[in-house]
């Protein structure tokens, strides 16, 4: 590959990123909104166990996870089994159908 393609590539690459980063910002307000209409805080805290894990032990749990954005999406979205202290319950899902607002609450997640 020549420089002029190398450079040409580069650029393209670059401008691609960044003109995706806004898509996947994330938006606390929105996604705190979510959350609540999602009654997410019934079983999670920001920084303490409740009847779930906290948001910081989940982020801290797949912080070096391959795909972990992709496994806290199914969670989020399928309506998983969940083990409530010994008792098997079924995890209750977001309130939005919207790529976006759930990509935007798996960032958030995983960045406490």
């Amino acid at each position: 590959m020549n420089t002029k393609n190398l450079i040409t590539l580069t650029l393209f690459a670059l401008i691609v990123t960044v003109g995706a980063y806004p898509a996947y910002a994330v938006d606390d307000s929105s996604t705190q909104a979510l959350l609540k209409k999602s009654k997410c805080s019934a079983c999670h805290a920001l920084d303490k166990k409740k009847v779930g894990p906290s948001y910081r032990e989940i982020a801290k749990k797949y912080k070096d996870v391959t795909g972990a954005e992709q496994k806290l999406y199914l969670h989020l979205t399928t309506l998983p089994k969940v083990d409530v202290d010994g008792v098997e319950e079924q995890h209750v899902s977001l309130q939005s159908s919207n790529e976006a607002e759930i990509r935007a609450v798996i960032k958030w997640i995983l960045t406490r």
